[in-house]
């Protein structure tokens, strides 16, 4: 009796098994800096989930899944929001160089935010700082961001006191509300598209008042 050949496998049958599941169709960090984007263009309140799943291509269940509700997502934006703009300024603080060039360049490592993709400003000062006022945890952020800007800035005026770059007489406290405040008025005109160059004269003109009686 003549016995029939088995077929050869097919090809695709012999391949390697095939991954079970669903692979991940977005990266977390790209997906955050999305919504960060979208939150900082329109806020929470006027952000809908659906508008979040079309910015990350993420639909909810996703959303949730990777950064918890709405709120859990608007915050761990803000995070990442003070993480970036922290980043900047530390390697600005760390450089060796006078105060004015210090200020300039921490000034305009600022506007290159706020005018990334369009005029958006802070997100701090234009958005989350209105959402604060209901919100306890978003207040604590916002408060303790506001403390680590004075402190770094009192540390520049204390260091350029100590190189010679400013007399030991100037109110380091008054000198570092001084600087801040010019940040957040930059950021309120960046947002209204007032031109980079106009920003950066008004930036200039806050780093003469502060520092007037360096040298030049």
């Amino acid at each position: 009796m003549v016995q029939k050949k088995k077929p050869a496998p097919d090809k695709a049958d012999s391949a390697a098994p095939k991954r079970r599941g669903r692979p991940r169709a977005y990266e977390p960090e790209l997906a955050l800096g999305q919504a960060l984007a979208l939150f900082r263009k329109d806020g929470f309140a006027a952000t809908s989930l659906d508008d979040l799943s079309a910015a990350t291509g993420m639909n909810r269940p996703s959303l949730y899944g990777a950064f918890g509700d709405k709120r859990a997502l608007y915050i761990k934006s803000y995070a990442r929001y003070r993480e970036d703009y922290s980043g900047a300024a530390a390697e600005i603080f760390k450089a060796d160089i006078d105060i004015r060039e210090r200020l300039r360049r921490f000034y305009g490592a600022a506007l290159d935010i706020y005018l990334q993709g369009g005029p958006r400003g802070c997100f701090t000062v234009m958005t989350v700082a209105s959402d604060a006022i209901a919100d306890p945890e978003i207040r604590a952020m916002v408060l303790k961001g506001f403390g680590d800007l004075d402190e770094a800035l009192s540390w520049c005026f204390r260091t350029a006191i100590k190189r010679g770059e400013l007399p030991e007489t100037v109110d380091v406290a008054a000198l570092s509300q001084l600087a801040s405040a010019t940040l957040y008025s930059l950021a309120i005109r960046s947002r209204a598209g007032i031109a980079r160059r106009e920003l950066e004269g008004i930036a200039q003109g806050a780093i003469d008042l502060m520092c007037g009686s360096a040298a030049k």
